[in-house]
C-alpha cells in the first residue's frame, strides 16, 4: 500500500456523493466510491477521477445493512488501505408524509440512513484512526432540522439525530486525533430530484440571502476542506452550505 490517504464516500455514485469523491480525488486521495445499486453510475465516477488523474475504486454495499458495511470495510482496505476520511452521503427516499399518518417504519426508513448507517460505519474506521491518530468523519446533514420542513418530520428528526451524533461523536474522538463535522446543504438540485420547475426555484432563493441556488460543488469544496490538513482545528461544527438560506 502507499502512504496516499484514503477517503471512503457513501453514496458516491451520484449529486453530492459524486461531487464529493471528484474533489478529494482532485485533492489526492484515494477515493472508495460507494454505491448501492448504479454501478455504472459509479464506474463514471471513478472514471472522472483517474482521468483527472487520480485515483479510485468502486465499492458496492448497501450502507444499512451490518453484514454489508462489514464487506465494504473490508474491501476498501484490501484494495486502497485504511480508511483516513468517511464522508457519509448515502440517504434514501424522503416522501412528504403529513404527522397524522406517520408510521413509526416511516422514521425507522430515515434512521437508518442518517443514525445507523454513520454508526456502522464509524465503528469500523475508528479504530484504525485511532491508532494513527488522525482522522475525519463528515456527515453530510440538512438545513430542513432548522427549516422545520412540514411533511417532512421523520426526516427531519432523523438529520437532528445526525446532528447529535456529530457534536457527541467530535466531543468522545477529539481525544484520538479525529475530527467530526456535519455539513449541512441547502436546496441544491441534483438527478434526484429530478426537473426543479422555475416556479420552485424561486420560492427557495427569495429566502437566500445570495439570491441563488448553490450547486453539488459548494457542497464539495466544505467537504474537501474538512478532509484536509487545513480543516484540521474545525470540529464538532455544522456548517451551513446554503447561501445564508438559515441564518440567524
Amino acid at each position: 500500500m502507499s502512504d496516499q490517504q484514503v477517503a471512503l464516500v457513501t453514496g458516491a455514485s451520484r449529486g453530492l456523493g459524486a461531487a464529493i469523491a471528484t474533489a478529494l480525488g482532485r485533492d489526492g486521495f484515494a477515493v472508495a466510491v460507494n454505491y448501492a445499486r448504479n454501478r455504472d453510475a459509479a464506474e463514471a465516477v471513478r472514471s472522472e477521477i483517474v482521468a483527472a488523474g487520480g485515483r479510485a475504486e468502486i465499492f458496492g454495499a448497501d450502507v444499512t445493512i451490518e453484514n454489508e458495511v462489514a464487506g465494504l470495510y473490508e474491501a476498501v482496505t484490501a484494495g486502497l488501505g485504511d480508511i483516513d476520511v468517511l464522508v457519509l452521503n448515502a440517504t434514501g427516499p424522503q416522501p412528504s408524509i403529513a404527522v397524522d399518518a406517520l408510521t413509526w417504519r416511516d422514521v425507522l426508513d430515515q434512521l437508518e440512513f442518517f443514525v445507523k448507517s454513520p454508526l456502522l460505519l464509524a465503528q469500523h474506521v475508528i479504530p484504525g484512526m485511532r491508532e494513527r491518530g488522525r482522522g475525519r468523519i463528515i456527515h453530510i446533514g440538512s438545513e430542513v432540522f432548522e427549516l422545520g420542513t412540514p411533511g417532512s418530520s421523520a426526516y427531519v428528526a432523523a438529520k437532528g439525530a445526525q446532528l447529535g451524533l456529530t457534536r457527541s461523536w467530535a466531543r468522545e474522538l477529539g481525544p484520538d486525533g479525529i475530527t467530526v463535522n456535519l455539513v449541512a446543504p441547502g436546496f441544491i438540485p441534483t438527478e434526484r430530484h429530478g426537473e426543479v420547475s422555475d416556479v420552485t426555484r424561486a420560492a427557495y432563493t427569495e429566502g437566500v440571502p445570495l439570491g441563488h441556488m448553490g450547486q453539488a460543488a459548494d457542497v464539495a469544496e466544505a467537504v474537501a476542506f474538512l478532509a484536509s490538513e487545513r480543516g484540521g482545528y474545525v470540529t464538532g461544527q455544522r456548517i451551513a452550505v446554503n447561501g445564508g438560506k438559515t441564518l440567524g
